[in-house]
C-alpha cells in the first residue's frame, strides 16, 4: 500500500524538512520538503545528479546553511508533494537500537512481572520500582544495541508480518539522526552531532525476543526486530534547529484509530543526549545513522491485542509529522 499524506498548514515544525521522493517509475531522490507540502529536488538545487539524503548529512556543516536558503525561496521549481512516494527519509548504514528508555513502562513491566511469593500491595511494588528507575537514570548506563538497515522501510508502506512471527508488537520510537561522525563525544558534545529527528516505529516478534531453545543466551534481537518492513521510519528528517527541546515531545501511536500509545519524551529515564554519548563510547557513529530511544508504555503485550492482518498504525511525534503503515500477513500476500 502507498499512502500519500493529505496537504496540511503545517507537515512539521519549522520551515524546511528533508525526505527521500520518487516520482512513477523513477528514481528515489532527495528533496527539501516545506510545511505546505511542496517539494524541491536536491539533485537539481545542489547540481549534482548523484545526490543522496546520506550524502547531504556527510556535508552537513556546509549542506545546511544552503537549504535554509534554498527555503526561503519560492520559484517554479516547487513541485506538490502529492506527486511523490515517499520513501523512508535515509538509508543508515548503522541503526542503534534501544531498550527500557521511558520510567513509566519499565515501572509497569516491574509490576506487572510480580515474584512468585511475592504479595506486597501493588503501590509498595510500584513505589520500589520507580526508586530501582531513579537510581538507574543516576548510576547506569543505557541499554542499546544493534539493529539491520535491511529493516527499514517507508512511513506508508506496508508492513509483512512473517508467517513465524507469532506475536507481531509496535513499539513507536523518537529516533536521532546522525550529521557529523561521532566517536567517544561527551554528553554535552553529542546533540552537535544530530542533524535532526524523525519518527521509527521499531516493531518486535515477543515470541522470539527470548531464545527457547538456549535461554541462557539471553535476548535474539535478530530474529526478533530485524525482518524486513519491520523499521518504517519517516516522514521527514526535521532538522534539530527546529525541535526546540527532544526532551519535551509527545508520542502517540493508535491501532485502527485507538490510542495505544501516548506519551512524552519527558519519561526517558536516559534523553537523546546520553543516547548518542553512549553509543559513541564504543562504535563511531556515521552521518545517516539513527539512534532509536526507546518506546514508551503501550505495547501490545501491555494491552493483551498484537498485531493483525488489515491493522493501521497511525504514528505521530510532535513536530515531525505522521506515519501510517497497514500490517499485511504474509500468507495473505
Amino acid at each position: 500500500m502507498s499512502v500519500k499524506p493529505e496537504a496540511a498548514s503545517a507537515l512539521f515544525a519549522g520551515p524546511f524538512a528533508l525526505a527521500t521522493l520518487s516520482a512513477p517509475e523513477g528514481p528515489a531522490f532527495p528533496a527539501l520538503v516545506t510545511p505546505d507540502a511542496r517539494v524541491r529536488d536536491l539533485r537539481v538545487a545542489f547540481d549534482d545528479p548523484q545526490l543522496t539524503t546520506r550524502t547531504l548529512l556527510e556535508s552537513w556543516d556546509t549542506a545546511l546553511p544552503r537549504l535554509r536558503a534554498l527555503a526561503g525561496t519560492a520559484d517554479g521549481d516547487l513541485q506538490p508533494l502529492g506527486d511523490f512516494r515517499v520513501h523512508a527519509p535515509v538509508e543508515p548504514r548503522q541503526v542503534f537500537q534501544s531498550g527500557a528508555n521511558y520510567r513509566q513502562h519499565v515501572i509497569d513491566l516491574h509490576v506487572a512481572h510480580r515474584a512468585p511469593g511475592d504479595e506486597r500491595p501493588e503501590a509498595e511494588r510500584r513505589a520500589e520500582a520507580a526508586e530501582i528507575m531513579d537510581r538507574r537514570a543516576a548510576e547506569d548506563l543505557p541499554y542499546v544495541f544493534i539493529g539491520l538497515p535491511s529493516a527499514v522501510t517507508g512511513p506508508y508502506d506496508d508492513v509483512v508480518l512473517p508467517a513465524w512471527a507469532e506475536k507481531p508488537d509496535w513499539e513507536l520510537e523518537l529516533a536521532a539522526v546522525i550529521g557529523r561522525p561521532a566517536h567517544r563525544v561527551s554528553v554535552e558534545e553529542a546533540l552537535d552531532h544530530v542533524a535532526g529527528y524523525t519518527i521509527a516505529n521499531d516493531l518486535t516478534d515477543r515470541a522470539t525476543v527470548f531464545r527457547r531453545d538456549m535461554p541462557q543466551i539471553g535476548s535474539d534481537w535478530l530474529r526478533s526486530k530485524n525482518a524486513p518492513g519491520f523499521t518504517p521510519l519517516g516522514p521527514w528528517i526535521v532538522p534539530t534547529a527546529s525541535i526546540a527541546d527532544p526532551g519535551d515531545l509527545r508520542l502517540t501511536l493508535k491501532l485502527n484509530g485507538e490510542n495505544m500509545q501516548d506519551e512524552s519524551t519527558k519519561d526517558m529515564i536516559f534523553d537523546v543526549a546520553r543516547m548518542v554519548s553512549y553509543a559513541s563510547q564504543t562504535a563511531r557513529l556515521l552521518p545517516g545513522d539513527l539512534v532509536l530511544t526507546g518506546s514508551p508504555a503501550g505495547n501490545g503485550m501491555h494491552w493483551g491485542r498484537l498485531l493483525r492482518d488489515g491493522d493501521v498504525m497511525d504514528a505521530t511525534i510532535t513536530g515531525l509529522g505522521a506515519q501510517r503503515t497497514r500490517c499485511v500477513a504474509e500468507a495473505a500476500r
